[in-house]
């Protein structure tokens, strides 16, 4: 909860603790008005402040108007009967706000939720000026800009890559984790994150124009996009809030001028006017207004928690008629996390094959490097490997013990013409190929 939901609740307690206590109290007269009001200024006075200000701005008929006319009309009808029943004034004002905080917190988590799982807002940009990097905020860097992105880093604008080969990872963005290959001439977007090479970008776009910033507005506006049930009953609202206000005025003041000019009766003005207070807060559409909108909040809520986005909540009322869903598997059905599943070899032990693999690989961030040092399973002597190159987009070729070791696809055995033996098992296939005779594939 973060403070204003804490201060909420804490009035809440204290409103509902005042409540109790007053019910076991013996107080009457001035004494315990005094008491049950204050308990109600302890729960409602943001509410009397919101109407106080809607009426100001010449913007009176909401729910805050309402919630005030309605809770102060229910004062008023004890005062009137001399009862000393405020309980309902309270209860009503209580309830209403315990369903604020309940919405409010929903919310809250689903915002947070929303957030730590769209991470994909850059910081800064990176330009260089005299031989040095400089960071700047990518709203200030202009369209045709040189932005440099080192590895590691997220894209923070869209561009084209002028210089440089790199892996790029964009499951946040697409949910695809397996790693794309870009190189000089490839468009790139914002959002991916840079693994491997260094990359000089020229910019196409302002950063408020750009990927990351349209998918961050689309996510931060989902409370905008409303289900077919949420905007009716916004319209109901705003159509029976002053229906129920103008009737309780008319139901206080036309039976009583009636009386007077039509049947020379007296006109009862404190049981007319106590009858519209009635309608008044009997009328109060409060609870059917608050319910629907929390209710799609609470889901949201509830789905982000689970790592499911929703951008609004005219989506998840559209849920309820789906007959058929189709998945992108990798990334939401299953992990997409690199593992070596096999290794199809000839003369060499299998054991061996993996040393030399995850040596050549030790200098990669490549998930599918690291895949292989996993597979390996011990600890990586680097002093055992040289001349260690990383080919974007072909694999990484080496030496280890002195022996050359190519690591990667199959373009990269054509790139050096190197034979190898095709494997068709179902995967990401990596070809190790040996001098002389030792050539295997996995």
């Amino acid at each position: 909860m973060n403070r204003k939901q804490k201060k909420m609740l804490a009035r809440i307690i204290v409103a509902a603790v005042m409540l109790i206590a007053l019910n076991f109290i013996p107080v009457t007269g001035v004494l315990q008005f005094a008491l049950y009001f204050a308990a109600y200024l302890v729960i409602g006075y943001d509410i009397l402040k919101k109407a106080g200000r809607g009426i100001i701005n010449r913007q009176v008929f909401d729910e805050n108007f309402l919630m005030a006319v309605a809770t102060v009309g229910a004062f008023a009808i004890a005062v009137y009967d001399r009862s000393g029943d405020y309980n309902e004034a309270i209860a009503v004002m209580l309830f209403y706000q315990i369903g604020e905080l309940f919405q409010s917190y929903a919310v809250g988590k689903s915002r947070k939720n929303i957030t730590a799982l769209m991470d994909i807002r850059p910081d800064y940009a990176n330009i260089e000026c005299d031989g040095r990097l400089e960071q700047v905020d990518p709203d200030e860097v202009e369209i045709g800009t040189v932005i440099v992105v080192q590895p590691g880093e997220k894209v923070p604008i869209d561009g084209v890559i002028i210089e440089g080969e790199s892996t790029l990872n964009t499951s946040a963005l697409t949910g695809e984790s397996l790693p794309r290959d870009a190189k000089a001439g490839d468009e790139i977007i914002s959002g991916c994150v840079n693994m491997t090479g260094v990359l000089k970008v020229r910019t196409t776009k302002e950063f408020g124009e750009s990927t990351v910033s349209k998918i961050l507005e689309l996510v931060e506006n989902s409370s905008s996009r409303k289900s077919r049930s949420e905007a009716f009953i916004s319209r109901f609202a705003r159509v029976y809030t002053p229906a129920v206000c103008y009737g309780a005025l008319a139901l206080a003041f036309l039976p009583p001028i009636a009386r007077i000019l039509f049947l020379g009766l007296p006109g009862q003005w404190e049981q007319w006017i106590y009858r519209a207070l009635t309608f008044l807060v009997i009328s109060c559409p409060c609870a059917l207004v608050i319910s629907i909108p929390l209710s799609f909040f609470a889901g949201i809520g509830g789905a982000s928690k689970e790592g499911i986005l929703i951008k609004g909540s005219n989506y998840l009322e559209t849920m309820a008629q789906t007959k058929y869903v189709v998945f992108d598997k990798t990334g939401t059905l299953t992990q997409g996390v690199f593992e070596v599943s096999a290794v199809h070899h000839n003369q060499m032990d299998e054991e061996k094959l993996l040393e030399y693999a995850a040596l050549a690989e030790c200098a990669s961030s490549h998930p599918i490097s690291r895949s292989l040092q996993r597979a390996y399973g011990k600890e990586i002597d680097r002093s055992r490997v040289t001349d260690i190159e990383e080919i974007s987009g072909y694999g990484i070729t080496a030496k280890v013990d002195g022996i050359p070791v190519a690591a990667g696809n199959g373009r990269l055995m054509e790139q050096l013409k190197i034979e190898y033996k095709e494997c068709r098992s179902v995967g990401t296939i990596i070809t190790w190929p040996w001098p002389a005779s030792t050539r295997d594939t996995s």
